[in-house]
């Protein structure tokens, strides 16, 4: 697929998320303006002295400049009697997400699978080289190495131990296929092998593994992952098209390699292997080892107990992701298609390509995970529904068919936000398990029981924070900021308003970050030009967490519909996609505090109120109550608080950089953050201890000889550069953003064009 470490944009989530929690941010005065680039104070020039003229930030909040200052951009404090948080949606599918083993958790997994015949242990495969094995028990504490082959395995990007198949005759044989891989001297290698259980069975012999197949790898991403037996008793092998984006050696479509497609077979049939007779190339025409071809990067496969059928889940590239029902000979039309659509040529109705069964748009970034067809009896309703995941939502869906057309669509069934589900086990028994990839838990899908239904506003102008006659206008009761610096979104303008509930206050942290109380309310509304594409609500619930929820707008502009698992607008070509409310929290972290844009530094900024009024934001908003300790002592001006450098050649640029990548990049690359690696980029943090400067990458070096994040005096050998700079599998953000912001490429590379060592980043 394209996992953190497994498929292409899972790849840069290797680079970029780590394996730990999310827990509060830590503490800490901001220290004065010094030569480490934290924060500064403004000098006496004022925070509106020199206001950036940034078009995706309006900052007007509706209001027209007068160019009048005012001493204050409000009077009082508005009243909020309608925009509250909402309860959260309930859920509209049979599934709830109990954890299963809660004592256990595990090191990046990828896969977990049973012996045939045997229910009583459960295996995990790590991607770092071990296979875990424990007992089938809910208070089980303890696993152990089945093998760790943790010292052969080469772990970077999408590569690592990624498959695991019992032979249909283990309890004889006690054979087991893994599929891992490994530099080969010249490059990297996808390799097959067949071990044997130790005397007693408790584990993998080492010294019994038997290479079955090797097959060499152009680069370190799409290199498929499942190992499975089908039931004709053959070894089926999902294989990537060897990665890079857009398949550049044509994979896909030659049938004379193995990368691109699905392999079948026979490993007791000959030595190593044998080829199934009637596997589409077995006389020739085409790499024998073949079953299926078209396919970019088919992370998980599975087969169907009941009925045999063989899915497929393609990771697609940046616009449609596929599940594939695979048939012996099949084309499923990459690199000619993505999905059902043109991609390499235009048009692309060759006779013979394979539509998928079911496909959705790419909500920013995506990653299709298929789990396996239902086949329990816990959770009866879902027979024969085929489960899948999306890596990067925490959203379980199913595959179901209409009752009345037969036409396929997805079913949500529940979700665990801010979840990465990497792969699914099914148990002897048919039920199905969810394995999430960064803290390592596995959770079993049960019942929920009797679905209630929900309360939450399925339309904007019912939220109860806009005009229901005009759902464009908040209502009075919200208040409009702007921020110093807004967050790259490919190029769109964002207007933004807050709404706390009546006689709450905000606290301010010591590190500058702004906590809202619960019921409050933020909403942004995204354009393009004049087009509305889509708006959002950020809210926090009575249990004390954060949801987002996007609505976008209708093809008329007269109100705005909730789009649970993302949405897109067709107001623009290509069509704008919005998130999902389990996306939403991939940004917004819960080590950056969730809001992300409400600091005091980002705030501390003139602002255009509705009426015409421009005066100091933080004065304002201080003047009308709304924190719980006030920001300024009487005389006091914002002046005397942190400040976050604008963009605009105002400020030297080290500090405009610093406060770039602070904005789009801390989020997930700080302490405990999601973003891979030991990175800081918080723009307080002082140069050294932010682990850039001659830093080697931890996953993927872009093909660059000696690669750093960031060399000085040398953009073109510095990862966090490049990375910004493309738009292919090593792409940052890898979440949120598919245009390159040239701009900000151009700063960043103007900053290490001008860094001359690793002290101070100058």
């Amino acid at each position: 697929m394209n996992l953190p470490v497994v498929h292409t944009r899972f790849a840069l989530l290797l680079t970029l998320l780590p394996l730990a929690g999310c827990p509060a941010k830590e503490g800490g005065t901001p220290p004065d303006a010094d030569d480490t680039g934290t924060w500064s104070s403004m000098d006496d020039t004022g925070p509106g002295s020199s206001p950036s003229d940034d078009t995706a930030d309006t900052g007007s909040g509706g209001g027209t400049d007068t160019g009048s200052t005012w001493t204050f951009g409000l009077d009082e404090r508005p009243d909020n009697p309608t925009c509250m948080a909402p309860e959260r949606p309930a859920s509209v599918g049979d599934v709830s997400l109990v954890a299963a083993f809660p004592e256990l958790t595990f090191q990046q997994p990828v896969a977990m699978l049973q012996a045939p015949g045997d229910d009583s242990r459960w295996f995990v495969v790590e991607q770092t080289g071990r296979v875990k094995v424990f007992e089938n028990a809910p208070d089980a504490w303890s696993s152990s190495n089945y093998i760790d082959l943790s010292g052969v395995v080469g772990v970077a990007s999408e590569l690592g131990l990624l498959g695991m198949a019992f032979h249909p005759d283990f309890d004889t044989n006690h054979q087991v296929f893994l599929y891992y891989t490994l530099w080969g001297g010249s490059g990297w290698v996808s390799r097959l092998s067949r071990f044997t259980t130790n005397v007693d069975g408790t584990a993998l012999s080492r010294s019994s593994e038997t290479i079955i197949l090797e097959i060499d790898q152009p680069y370190a991403n799409h290199n498929g992952g499942t190992i499975v037996f089908g039931p004709d008793g053959y070894l089926y092998w999902g294989m990537g098209d060897g990665g890079w984006a857009g398949d550049p050696w044509g994979h896909g479509q030659n049938t004379d390699t193995l990368l691109g497609g699905i392999l079948r077979i026979d490993v007791d049939g000959g030595s190593p292997y044998a080829i199934p007779p009637d596997n589409p190339f077995a006389a020739g025409g085409g790499a024998p080892e073949l079953y299926a071809w078209g396919l970019r990067n088919p992370w998980q496969i599975t087969f169907d107990a009941a009925t045999g059928e063989l899915w497929a889940g393609d990771v697609g590239q940046y616009t449609w992701e596929e599940i594939d029902r695979v048939e012996r000979g099949g084309n499923y039309g990459w690199n000619l298609r993505e999905g059902a659509h043109c991609y390499l040529v235009t048009p692309c109705d060759i006779g013979g390509l394979i539509d998928p069964v079911i496909e959705y748009l790419n909500p920013e970034d995506a990653s299709v995970v298929v789990g396996h067809v239902y086949r329990g009896s816990v959770m009866p309703t879902l027979d024969g529904v085929l489960i899948y995941t999306d890596f990067y939502t925490g959203e379980i869906w199913g595959l179901d068919y209409d009752e009345t057309t037969g036409e396929p669509g997805p079913m949500l069934l529940g979700e665990v936000p801010g979840a990465f589900f990497s792969t699914f086990g099914q148990d002897i028994d048919g039920e199905v398990y969810a394995v999430e990839y960064l803290t390592g838990t596995i959770y079993r899908m049960e019942s929920a029981g009797d679905v209630v239904a929900s309360t939450f506003p399925e339309q904007l102008s019912s939220t109860g924070c806009v005009d229901p006659d005009a759902p464009s206008q908040p209502v009075d009761g919200m208040i409009p900021y702007g921020v110093r610096q807004p967050l790259w979104s490919d190029g769109a303008s964002k207007d933004r308003w807050l709404a706390l509930p009546d006689g709450s206050t905000i606290t301010v942290g010591t590190d500058g970050d702004w906590e809202l109380p619960i019921g409050s309310v933020l909403l942004k509304q995204f354009r393009l030009g004049d087009a509305l594409l889509e708006t959002r609500l950020f809210v926090r619930h009575d249990d004390g967490e954060w949801g987002g929820y996007t609505y976008t707008w209708d093809a008329d502009g007269t109100d705005a519909t909730y789009a649970r698992g993302g949405g897109s607008s067709a107001a623009v070509d290509p069509p704008w996609v919005a998130p999902s409310s389990a996306q939403c929290l991939q940004c917004h972290t819960a080590s950056a505090g969730r809001t992300l844009g409400l600091e005091t530094g980002q705030l501390n900024r003139m602002f255009t109120y509705p009426g015409g009024r421009s005066a100091d934001q933080l004065e304002t908003l201080d003047h009308i109550g709304l924190f719980s300790e006030p920001l300024l002592s009487e005389g006091e001006t914002s002046a005397s608080l942190p400040v976050l450098p604008e963009r605009g050649g105002l400020e030297p640029v080290d500090q405009e950089a610093r406060a770039y990548l602070h904005v789009n990049c801390s989020t997930c690359h700080r302490p405990e953050g999601t973003g891979g690696g030991d990175m800081d980029l918080r723009y307080r943090t002082p140069f050294p201890e932010m682990r850039v400067c001659n830093e080697a990458p931890t996953a993927g070096d872009m093909g660059i000889t000696d690669a750093s994040l960031i060399r000085p005096g040398a953009p073109h050998e510095s990862l966090i550069a490049l990375r910004m700079a493309t738009l292919d599998a090593p792409r940052m953000p890898g979440v949120g953003s598919d245009v390159v912001d040239d701009e900000g490429v151009d700063l960043i590379e103007a900053w290490i064009t001008e860094m001359s060592d690793c002290e101070d980043g100058r």
